[in-house]
């Protein structure tokens, strides 16, 4: 898939510019306060994990994707970590078009 790789190199460029928020806490504090536009988790995060973040994401009306494994992630911003989301809405607008 070409777009994974544009979507791992553009979370990246999030990253250096300092939209991003990672880390499960961080993320869920974003999200509940709706400070946040794309919430990216883990596919191979635990089912608990999923639920909670596709239930969060759902009634806060925040769109989120689970299609990237952990190791993708982590190597795209250059931290390990299962739970991203992007503070941007510029930059959420992009991932959005590119995953559809």
């Amino acid at each position: 898939m070409k777009n994974k790789l544009k979507v791992l190199q553009l979370l990246g460029l999030a990253r250096r510019a300092g939209k991003l928020t990672t880390g499960d806490e961080n993320v869920l504090k974003k999200v509940r306060t709706q400070k946040t536009y794309f919430v990216f988790v883990a596919s191979d995060c635990s089912e608990a994990t999923l639920k909670k973040y596709t239930d969060k994401c759902q009634s806060y009306h925040i769109t989120m994707n689970s299609s990237f494994t952990q190791v993708e992630l982590s190597n795209a911003i250059g931290i390990q970590r299962k739970i991203v989301s992007v503070d941007d809405s510029g930059f959420s607008r992009k991932f959005t078009l590119l995953l559809e």
